[in-house]
C-alpha cells in the first residue's frame, strides 16, 4: 500500500504526464513518459474484453465489436461492495490510473471498473477511421455502451458470489474528467436506475458552438502581466509568419505545415496546456521575464513548447496539421486526435474562437476555421449539433439528482461545466493556485508535497456525498430515485 507522501508523488506525476493532452482534445492521455513507471501509474493494466453492440438504436444490426474494459478488485468487500465505474474519455484508455479514485475506492471498500470509450484505443469497430466508419461515434451510443456494460458485469458479479439476478445488486457510482466528466453526468440523467451518483468532474455538459469564454479564461488565469507578454508574442508570430514563414515554424519543429492558421492553432493550444492543466508557472515565468529583458518573445515561448509540450507532455505537430488528419484513418493512438474532432464537429462544438477584443489567440481561429477544418476533414454537411444536444441532455440546466460537479477555478473548460449549486447537484469551484482541470482527481501539479485547503475541502465534500448516495441505495425505502 503506497504512504501518503508516495500517493501525493505519484499522483502529481499523473496530473503533469496523463494531463499532457491537448486542449481540444480535452483530456485523451498520450504515452506515460518523464520516468514515470506503468506500475506506478496504473493500479492494472491487465487488458479484459467486451462483446459490446455496434449500433444501439438498430433492430436489424446485430453486429458486435470487442471494447476494451480493466478491473481493479483489491479493496472490493464481497459480495455486496460497491462498484465504481471510471469513465474513459476520448483517447486510448490504458489502464486505471493511481489517482484519487484509488483513495475513494479503499476509503469504500469498492471495486473498481474502466471502460474504454467506443473507437478509441484497442475498441474501435472497424480497421480505418474513414468518415463513412464513424457513424456509431457518438455520446449516446457511448451512453449505451456504459449502460450495456454495467448490466454484463453486475451480471458476472451475481453469479460468482451466487447473488439473485432479480434481487439485491451491488451500489454503482460513475466517474469521469472533462468528456468523460459530461458522460458520467447524462449517464445518470438518462440511466439513475442504474447508478447511486455520479462524480463529474471538470464536466463539459454544455456544448457550445463559438467558445469565446475559453480563450477569455485564458487570459484571466494568466495575469495581466503575462496576458500581455502572451498577446505580444502573438503578434510577433503573425508578423513572422509573412516575413519568413518557415524559419518561424522551424523554431516548435513544425515546418510541415501548409496551413498558417493550423500552425497558430497549435501554438495557441500550447499555451493552454500550461493553464489547463495547472502548469501556468512554466509558461508565465519565463515570457513575463523575457518581456521585462526585452529577450525574443517567439524563441522564449518556442523553448517552452519544445521542452514542456512537446517533450514531457506528449504534443504532436502532425495531430494539428489538416493534412495529416485527414489522410491518416488507420487505426493508432494518433488516430484519437481525428476522431475527438469527429464528434466536436457534428455533436459537440467546443469552438475555442477568439474573442473579437482582448484576444489571447490569433484573430485566425475563428469560426470559419473550425467549419473548415471540420469540411477539410470530413467533407461537406458536417455542422457540430449543439442546440440538439444541449436540447436532448439539457446543456449546464439538466435536471437529475445525485450529480457532483467540480471545477477548478482557473481552468477554461469550467464555462462548459455547470457551475451553479443545488441540493440534488452539488457544484463546487476549487480555488486555488493553479487550480486546473480535473484538479479534484489528480491533484495539483505545482504543489508535489502539499495538497491545498481549496482541493481537500471539495474532497471532503465529495467523500460525504458519495457516502450519503451509497446508503441511500442500499436502503431505497429511505429515499426514492
Amino acid at each position: 500500500m503506497l504512504s501518503e507522501l508516495g500517493f501525493i508523488l505519484i499522483t502529481t506525476f499523473i496530473a503533469i504526464v496523463s494531463c499532457s493532452t491537448l486542449s481540444r482534445a480535452l483530456l485523451h492521455p498520450s504515452s506515460v513518459s518523464h520516468n514515470v513507471s506503468r506500475s506506478s501509474y496504473y493500479l492494472t493494466t491487465n487488458e479484459l474484453w467486451f462483446n459490446q453492440t455496434l449500433d444501439h438504436y438498430s433492430h436489424y444490426d446485430h453486429r458486435k465489436f470487442r471494447q476494451r474494459y480493466y478491473e481493479f478488485m483489491d479493496y472490493f468487500r464481497a459480495p455486496d461492495g460497491p462498484m465504481f465505474m471510471i469513465i474513459c474519455g476520448e483517447g486510448p484508455c490504458n489502464g486505471i490510473a493511481n489517482d484519487y479514485i484509488n483513495v475513494l475506492a479503499k476509503r469504500f471498500e469498492a471495486g473498481v471498473v474502466s471502460l474504454e470509450h467506443r473507437y478509441y484505443g484497442k475498441s474501435s469497430p472497424f480497421d480505418s477511421l474513414a468518415t463513412k466508419n464513424l457513424k456509431y461515434l457518438s455520446s449516446k451510443q457511448a451512453l449505451l455502451d456504459l449502460a450495456a456494460f454495467r448490466q454484463h458485469y453486475q451480471e458476472s458479479l451475481n453469479v460468482k458470489f451466487n447473488m439473485s439476478s432479480g434481487g439485491n445488486e451491488n451500489s454503482w457510482f460513475f466517474f469521469g474528467i472533462s468528456y468523460a466528466g459530461a458522460l458520467s453526468a447524462w449517464f445518470r440523467l438518462k440511466f439513475p436506475h442504474l447508478t447511486c451518483g455520479s462524480l463529474a468532474s471538470s464536466a463539459v455538459v454544455r456544448a457550445v458552438y463559438e467558445f469565446s469564454e475559453f480563450d477569455k479564461q485564458i487570459g484571466e488565469s494568466a495575469g495581466q502581466e503575462c496576458k500581455a507578454a502572451l498577446q505580444e508574442t502573438n503578434k510577433l508570430l503573425e508578423l513572422g509568419l509573412k516575413v519568413n514563414n518557415k524559419a518561424v515554424k522551424s523554431l516548435f519543429n513544425a515546418t510541415e505545415f501548409d496551413v498558417d492558421a493550423d500552425f497558430l492553432y497549435l501554438t495557441a493550444d500550447a499555451a493552454v496546456m500550461a493553464f489547463q492543466y495547472g502548469n501556468q508557472d512554466k509558461l508565465c515565468v519565463p515570457l513575463v521575464e523575457a518581456k521585462k529583458n526585452g529577450s525574443d518573445l517567439v524563441e522564449t515561448f518556442s523553448k517552452y513548447v519544445r521542452e514542456y509540450c512537446m517533450r514531457i507532455w506528449g504534443l504532436r505537430v502532425r495531430s494539428y496539421n489538416r493534412k495529416h488528419l485527414r489522410k491518416n484513418t488507420v487505426v493508432t493512438a494518433d488516430g484519437a486526435y481525428r476522431l475527438w474532432w469527429f464528434q466536436t464537429c457534428t455533436e459537440l462544438g467546443y469552438f475555442q474562437v477568439a474573442p473579437k477584443n482582448d484576444s489571447v489567440r490569433s484573430q485566425q481561429i475563428n469560426t470559419e476555421f473550425h467549419l473548415d477544418l471540420c469540411k477539410s476533414l470530413f467533407g461537406e454537411g458536417v455542422y457540430p449539433k449543439v442546440d440538439a444536444t444541449n436540447l436532448y441532455y439539457g446543456g449546464d440546466r439538466l435536471k437529475a439528482t445525485k450529480i457532483i460537479f467540480t471545477n477548478g477555478s482557473q481552468d477554461p473548460w469550467r464555462h462548459a461545466s455547470k457551475q451553479n449549486s443545488s441540493h440534488e447537484m452539488p457544484s463546487y469551484i476549487i480555488k486555488c493556485h493553479n487550480c486546473g482541470h480535473g484538479i479534484d482527481l489528480r491533484g495539483c501539479p505545482q504543489s508535489p508535497m502539499v495538497i491545498e485547503d481549496g482541493v481537500n475541502k471539495v474532497r471532503q465534500q465529495m467523500v460525504d456525498n458519495i457516502d450519503m448516495w451509497l446508503s441511500q441505495c442500499r436502503n431505497p425505502t429511505r429515499n426514492s430515485i
